[in-house]
């Protein structure tokens, strides 16, 4: 535990934290490439030039910083993190490299406000998080690498099947190469994949597991990612896989992880609502597939968010499991011309918001699972919570680095994708 002084220290450095974090994170991130290249591949390029990374990590450390006296609340953001960097394969070894970059960082921003009683209280307090990232990633590891058909580290995966979803849209089917058994993932966890680029280094990306578990394949849909302007570049992973990798390609894989995940040995009586925007339909996807396979007396609620149909992907599968399911409603909503199907009755224009879910959902007392890009996250989240669900039926997932949905009330990590 940290001494009461170190507390007092940490908590009145908050402000000023607030005032100089991005400054503080975008020097961090510099000095921590330049000084130790070796830790770039742990890193997304692109979150880096959009400056997603540098905000992330400024809320992150504000965030602990303001609640380092009640720790207990760092459960939910500590078992993220954890799955995060497990997925990353960063181990012990990386924590001085991060702790002394980010202590010298706050030195030569701060400069003579960094005095020697607040570097020293926050090397105790980066040390404390350290230890309890380090503890539970150790578990993890240990999970992965024991579970029948699992391991520790990247696997080599073989491209047994490659199909095309939408316009933008294509699914990898991946199998070991040593043709082993693949583990039991839980519906909504994800991958890494780990592939070469130009300079010798590696690169990592995660991409959720859109089938249900126990397949003889790990599937994977991965959007093609166009840069959004001249001065974004595109997205350097799924264009590759998009355009060079085919079927009997092999690939590094590492163990599925992450918190996000549908519990399917729950039972609940009250309804399962999956919203989705854009490609965040994947993990979701592989919870409806286990959800309508091991609960089909369950009421299950479907909204998927699309730019247009031409860019949509598995609304054959969903139909389909609909005309199976009579418990499954499945509702469409486009931002462009509503399509012309044989059943419009279930398509609408516009995005997804609260007055759709009433009409569609009979009652709030809902477990609600919604992914998708960060402005159609927040806007579900806020909607949930003003309309009285509790938080603990609200579970999300982000692409890229996590934001804060509201103002910090939980610490993350210097170190992540």
């Amino acid at each position: 535990m940290l001494s009461k002084e170190t507390i007092a220290i940490i908590k009145s450095t908050a402000p000023i934290l607030d005032e100089h974090g991005e400054t503080l994170t975008r020097h961090f991130y510099q000095r921590l490439f330049s000084h130790n290249p070796e830790v770039a591949p742990f890193f997304n390029k692109i979150n880096q030039v959009t400056g997603s990374q540098q905000k992330a990590l400024a809320a992150a450390i504000c965030a602990y910083a303001a609640n380092i006296d009640n720790l207990e609340i760092l459960g939910g953001a500590v078992e993220l993190i954890a799955q995060k960097h497990v997925s990353l394969q960063i181990k012990p070894e990386h924590y001085p490299i991060v702790g002394e970059n980010l202590l010298a960082s706050i030195k030569e921003v701060l400069g003579e406000g960094a005095t020697e009683n607040i570097i020293n209280a926050w090397a105790e307090a980066y040390g404390l998080l350290a230890d309890i990232l380090i503890g539970r990633e150790k578990q993890i590891y240990t999970e992965n690498a024991t579970m029948i058909g699992g391991w520790e580290g990247f696997k080599p995966f073989k491209v047994i099947k490659k199909e095309k979803e939408s316009e933008i849209i294509t699914s990898f089917y991946l199998v070991p190469e040593d043709k082993a058994e693949l583990p039991l993932f839980k519906p909504g966890q994800y991958i890494t994949i780990r592939v070469p680029e130009q300079n010798n280094q590696t690169t990592m990306r995660n991409y959720s597991l859109s089938d249900k578990p126990n397949q003889d394949w790990f599937r994977i849909s991965v959007k093609r990612e166009i840069g959004p302007s001249a001065h974004t570049p595109e997205g350097y992973v799924s264009n590759l896989l998009h355009q060079e990798i085919e079927v009997g390609t092999i690939l590094e894989v590492a163990p599925p992880c992450g918190e996000f995940f549908l519990e399917v040995t729950e039972k609940h009586q009250r309804p399962l609502v999956l919203l989705a925007a854009g490609i965040g339909i994947t993990p979701l996807l592989s919870m409806l597939l286990s959800a309508t396979e091991a609960m089909p007396e369950r009421e299950i609620i479907v909204i998927h968010e699309c730019l247009s149909l031409r860019l949509q992907a598995f609304k054959p599968t969903i139909d389909a499991l609909a005309k199976k399911n009579t418990n499954l409603k499945v509702h469409y909503r486009y931002s462009d011309v509503i399509p012309k199907t044989e059943n419009s009755n279930n398509l609408s224009a516009g995005v997804i918001d609260l007055k759709l879910i009433k009409s569609m959902v009979p009652e709030r007392n809902a477990d609600y699972y919604f992914c998708g890009p960060q402005a159609f996250m927040a806007n579900i989240y806020h909607e949930l919570l003003s309309w009285g669900v509790p938080p603990n039926q609200v579970h999300f997932e982000f692409f890229g680095p996590k934001q804060t949905l509201e103002k910090p009330k939980s610490g993350q990590c210097p170190m992540g994708n």
